[in-house]
């Protein structure tokens, strides 16, 4: 479902997503150089770096269109994952947010800050994939002026990486609730699970 796989296959990355999230796409797997890109862009100021991001994204976005049940270009809205006023601040930018405004015009979409973040969460980095859904429950919500945004519409979400999918889960399923027809997630990197192998014998 959430990983755009046939109805009835298993996904344990997306059995827990809201089924208003139909799909994630993304650019690239999160291995050099695009960690370097992801980690200038969102740590380091590079803010020019969200046009080649940009790009990137919205050529796997174009192909998005051209699937089965995939979102109606004429209907889509591009909305990025909010972040916190405090980090903004710090940055000077929302990362996600650039990375909207670059798709959104490569792909002849409109794009819109439908959700706003209304409290900070923990950092995800060293959570479990329940314990980051737990993390993110109730951090966003989307006004009443975000919600006529998106009725009726399908929805781009965006975001710089993809990990286990609990922010975009959350951040959908607040979009589902304010009217979105279908939502995908798209992000410039997957950060691959980690695999532990142990010797057989």
């Amino acid at each position: 479902m959430g990983t755009g796989r046939a109805a009835g296959e298993d996904c344990l990355e997306c059995r827990d997503w809201p089924s208003v999230l139909t799909r994630a796409r993304y650019a690239f797997v999160l291995t050099p150089p695009a960690t370097d890109l992801v980690h200038g862009l969102k740590y380091e100021g590079w803010r020019e770096l969200a046009g080649p991001m940009g790009r990137a994204m919205a050529a796997v976005l174009d192909r998005s269109f051209g699937e089965d049940d995939g979102p109606d270009r004429q209907k889509s809205i591009v909305v990025p994952v909010p972040t916190t006023d405090r980090r903004s601040r710090q940055r000077g930018y929302n990362q996600a947010r650039l990375l909207a405004a670059e798709v959104a015009s490569r792909v002849g979409s409109s794009h819109s800050d439908a959700l706003t973040r209304v409290r900070a969460a923990a950092s995800q980095t060293e959570l479990a994939p329940w314990a980051r859904r737990e993390n993110v429950r109730g951090v966003f919500t989307c006004s009443e002026e975000g919600a006529r945004t998106v009725s009726g519409m399908d929805v781009v979400l965006v975001d710089d990486v993809l990990t286990t999918g609990a922010t975009a889960g959350e951040a959908a399923g607040e979009l589902g609730r304010a009217g979105a027809r279908t939502v995908t997630l798209l992000a410039f990197a997957r950060a691959l699970p980690r695999v532990v192998l142990r010797d057989a014998a």
